[in-house]
């Protein structure tokens, strides 16, 4: 999935969460990231922590590159 804005992100968290089975209450017990955070990221809040966004991306195997447009 190409990731156009942070509604895209939320997506693609979400759903890579749910294939793995996790809870938001489980990342938020391993991560120590607030249940309404992942929430908010989830939801496609525009204003997050880019730092810590990317952190649980990794966690869930999502990676992430940069492409150039034409």
């Amino acid at each position: 999935m190409i990731i156009h804005n942070t509604t895209d992100f939320g997506i693609s968290l979400r759903k890579r969460r749910k294939e793995l089975g996790y809870t938001q209450r489980y990342i938020s017990e391993f991560t120590g990231f607030s249940i309404s955070f992942i929430s908010d990221l989830e939801n496609g809040k525009p204003t997050i922590e880019f730092e810590k966004a990317l952190k649980l991306a990794n966690m869930l195997g999502l990676d992430f590159e940069m492409k150039e447009r034409n």
